[in-house]
This record gives C-alpha cells, sequence and structure tokens, in this order.
C-alpha cells in the first residue's frame, strides 16, 4: 500500500466496520466518556476477548467507578468481579496500584500523556495510548496484534514489533487518522483480516494490499 492510499483505505474502512462490533473499549468510552474506566477496561481486556471483557467492566463498574472508591474494594472483591478475564488476580493488583498511584501522584485524575500513563503498573503504551485517544481525544496510535500485523500486511510500513509500528506510524500515518486507527483496524482484523488464512476474496482492500506474508487465503 502506497501512502497515497491510506486515506482511501481509511474511507472504505470506515464503511467497512459498520457490520462488525465495536472494540469494546470504545463502547465503555462512548458510554462513560470516563478516562478512569477506559483505562481499567483496557486492563481488563489485555489477551481476553472482548465479550468477556464487557461483562467484566459492567461487574467491575458496579462495585466503584473513582479511584478512591475502588481502592476501598478488597482485592478478592475484584478478583471474583472481574473473573474468568485472563491473568484476574494480577489485574486486581495492578487495578489497586492504578488507584492508589492515582491518588497519591495525581489528585485522584488519569494523567493524559503518554509517558506519565506508562509509570502506573499494570499500564502499558497500547493502554496508554487508548487512554489518550478514547479519553482525552488526545493524537496516539494505539498499536496491537491487529494494527501490527495488517499495516505490515498492506506492505504501509516494514516492522518487527508493534513498539516499532508505533514509532513508524507517527512517522509515517497522516496525524487525521491516528487517533481512528485501531478502531478501525480491530474489527478489521478480527473478523477478516484475519492472522491465518485471511477473507481476501472478501476484502475491498485487496487491490491496494501487498499482502506481505499472506501464504493461503480465502
Amino acid at each position: 500500500m502506497k501512502n497515497r492510499d491510506i486515506d482511501t483505505a481509511i474511507r472504505i474502512l470506515k464503511r467497512e466496520i459498520r457490520r462488525w462490533k465495536e472494540p469494546i473499549v470504545g463502547v465503555v468510552a462512548k458510554a462513560s466518556n470516563d478516562p478512569f474506566q477506559i483505562l481499567l477496561s483496557t486492563v481488563l481486556s489485555l489477551r481476553t476477548k472482548d465479550q468477556t471483557t464487557a461483562e467484566a467492566s459492567e461487574r467491575l463498574f458496579r462495585l466503584a467507578t473513582s479511584p478512591r472508591a475502588m481502592l476501598a474494594v478488597p482485592r478478592r472483591q475484584i478478583e471474583r468481579a472481574i473473573y474468568p478475564v485472563g491473568f484476574y488476580r494480577t489485574k486486581a493488583r495492578h487495578i489497586h496500584g492504578i488507584c492508589r498511584d492515582l491518588l497519591e501522584r495525581y489528585g485522584g485524575r488519569v494523567p493524559d500523556e503518554i509517558e506519565e500513563l506508562l509509570t502506573l503498573k499494570g499500564v502499558g503504551r497500547k493502554t496508554a495510548n487508548l487512554v489518550v485517544t478514547l479519553g482525552y481525544r488526545k493524537p496516539g496510535i494505539c498499536v496491537d496484534v491487529h494494527v501490527h500485523r495488517i499495516s505490515n500486511r498492506w506492505g504501509y510500513i516494514r516492522t518487527r514489533t508493534p513498539a516499532e509500528s508505533e514509532k513508524a506510524l507517527r512517522r509515517k500515518l497522516p496525524k487525521r487518522h491516528w487517533i481512528i486507527f485501531n478502531d478501525l483496524l480491530v474489527p478489521f482484523g478480527q473478523n477478516l483480516c484475519k492472522p491465518v488464512s485471511p477473507l481476501c476474496t472478501q476484502c475491498k482492500l485487496a487491490g491496494y494490499c501487498d499482502r506481505v506474508g499472506v501464504g493461503k487465503s480465502r
């Protein structure tokens, strides 16, 4: 995919994703408009299916919706609320740690800068970028496995890791597309541009895609 094609690709993807469910963190962002809930939902979503994350987030936010109130909830109760998300015990511990840090260092407010968010226990670049983009509508590029895979499959970038992909996309992707890029590529990757045997015959972007690394497709 050439850089001149990216505007067309984004326009096509905006139409295509209407067929599929929105990623759960985006749903939480629209429903709550709360960076704190977006932050915790993203933490829960790591290595967890969207439906499980959605149900766990709903149970968690019935217990509390602020750092102070969440810190008052016993960790075992948080574990029960978020089970069966992946690594639920570790995530419950991180939730308490995040709430404690937010209260002690930021007066209970979730930071709106990526580098500050990265100092919170359990928060990586994917989570930090999602909080910045969805919680504060500030420019950021969230790179998960779908964004990394598809951007390279297109031939738009050539990188080996999500961290390298974020840097490459920050250099190349027009800034007007940063916030929405993850929201477009996640459902596209989950439903059509799959890791193994992607549905290339059904893809409206086939004419722009270099199919890098694609062996078998449908």
